[in-house]
C-alpha cells in the first residue's frame, strides 16, 4: 500500500499572500504612468509580488528551465512523427545545444536541467545527474496497459517532488517546466479528455513535430481506447497517472504541487504542462494561483485544460516544438514586468507638490 497520501497537500498548498497582491495594487496605482496602460504586464507583476510575498516586488534572477523526459510505448503506434523511442536523442541534442530551448536559454542565461525518467536507451549514454531519477526503461502502452506498475508511479512522483525540493532549496525563484518526450502529447490529451469529460477527437492535436491526416487518426484512436482505461480510475490520480500518464509525466506533477507547496513559481510551458497542472489542479484546487501559462502551443487539449484552470497564456506565436521553449519565450515578460513594477517611480503626493509650488 502506497504511502504517498495526496490529500495533505490540499493542506499544504497556500494561496499567494492576497495581502500583498492589494499592496503592489495599491503601489501600482501610485506610479506615474496609469494602472492599465502596461496591459497584462501589470496583472503580472502583481502575480509575482503576491508569489514573493513581497512589495516592490524582487527581480526574477535565478530562473531555470527543468525538462522532465521519457517515451512513451503508445508511440509504437505511429501516433507522433518521430520513432518510437526516440526521446533520447532529443535529450542529447538539448544537452549538446542544438535544440531551440538551448539556444534560448544561452541567450537569456538560464541554466537547463533535464530529468531522465522513462528514456528507452542505456542510462550510461547520459551524465549521471540526467539519467539519476529514472523509474524505468520507456513506459507501457496505454491503450492496452498501465504505463506504470503503482511503484514506478509513487517513485515517479517522488522524484518530481524531490526536484522541486533540489530547485528551491537551492535558489531558484522561478522555474520553466517543459518534457521532452516522445508520445508525450498522445497520453497529455488521454488526461485532459478524462479529467475534463470530453471525447478524444476534441483533444487529439497534431504534436510538437505536426503529423499527417493518418497519423491523427492513429493518434485519435489511440487517446479513444487509452480512455476508456482512464475513466475508471478517476478518483485517484495517482493511479490515473500510473494507467495512463507515463514516468514523465507523473513527476511533473509531483514537481508542480510541491513547487506549489515551496511556494515557487512555476512557468508551464504546453500541453503536457499543462495536462500535468490539471491534474494538480484535482488534487489540490489552489495550486494553480501559483502557475502561468506561457502561450498558446495550438494543441486542443492544452486549450482545454488552461480554460478549465482559468490559465490564460501570454503569448500566442503558433510554437508547437515544445521542450520549455515556449515558455523561455514568455519569461522574458515576466522579468520586464518585475522590473517594471518596482523601478517606475511614484507621482509625488499632493502635499509634496505643494511644497514644491511654493
Amino acid at each position: 500500500m502506497s504511502s504517498l497520501n495526496l490529500d495533505d497537500f490540499t493542506d499544504l498548498i497556500e494561496r499567494p499572500d492576497g495581502g500583498v497582491r492589494r499592496d503592489a495594487e495599491a503601489r501600482r496605482e501610485r506610479q506615474v504612468v496609469p494602472p492599465g496602460a502596461l496591459g497584462r504586464l501589470d496583472e503580472l507583476g502583481e502575480w509575482l509580488a503576491a508569489a514573493q510575498s513581497a512589495v516592490p516586488v524582487r527581480p526574477v534572477e535565478r530562473p531555470r528551465a527543468v525538462l522532465f523526459a521519457g517515451d512513451h510505448g503508445i508511440a509504437e503506434l505511429g501516433v507522433s512523427a518521430r520513432p518510437a523511442g526516440g526521446a533520447g536523442e532529443l535529450v542529447r541534442e538539448v544537452l549538446e545545444g542544438g535544440r531551440p530551448v538551448s539556444v534560448l536559454a544561452r541567450r537569456l542565461g538560464v541554466p537547463v536541467r533535464v530529468v531522465d525518467m522513462s528514456l528507452d536507451c542505456d542510462p550510461e549514454s547520459l551524465p549521471a545527474e540526467v539519467s539519476g531519477h529514472r523509474v524505468r526503461r520507456g513506459g507501457g502502452r496505454i491503450d492496452v496497459e498501465d504505463a506504470l506498475t503503482p511503484e514506478e508511479a509513487e517513485a515517479a512522483f517522488r522524484a518530481g517532488m524531490a526536484v522541486a525540493d533540489e530547485e528551491a532549496d537551492s535558489g531558484t525563484d522561478l522555474v520553466v517546466l517543459g518534457d521532452v518526450s516522445v508520445g508525450g502529447t498522445t497520453a497529455a490529451g488521454v488526461l485532459v479528455a478524462a479529467l475534463c469529460g470530453t471525447d478524444a477527437s476534441v483533444v487529439t492535436g497534431r504534436g510538437g513535430l505536426p503529423i499527417d491526416d493518418l497519423a491523427w487518426m492513429r493518434k485519435c484512436a489511440a487517446i479513444r481506447d487509452a480512455l476508456r482505461r482512464a475513466r475508471p480510475v478517476l478518483g485517484d490520480q495517482l493511479q490515473l497517472l500510473a494507467t495512463v500518464g507515463g514516468a514523465d509525466l507523473t513527476a511533473m506533477t509531483g514537481f508542480l504541487l510541491q513547487a506549489a507547496v515551496r511556494k515557487m513559481p512555476v512557468i508551464l510551458d504546453g500541453v503536457v504542462s499543462a495536462a500535468c497542472a490539471l491534474v494538480g489542479q484535482r488534487v489540490a484546487f489552489r495550486a494553480p494561483d501559483w502557475w502561468l501559462a506561457s502561450h498558446d502551443s495550438g494543441e486542443p487539449g492544452q486549450a482545454k485544460a488552461l480554460d478549465r484552470m482559468a490559465l490564460e497564456p501570454l503569448l500566442s506565436q503558433g510554437v508547437t516544438v515544445g521542450e520549455g521553449t515556449g515558455g523561455l519565450l514568455a519569461l522574458p515578460l515576466v522579468q520586464a514586468a518585475a522590473a517594471l513594477a518596482a523601478e517606475l517611480p511614484e507621482k509625488p503626493s499632493a502635499e509634496k507638490a505643494v511644497t514644491a509650488a511654493e
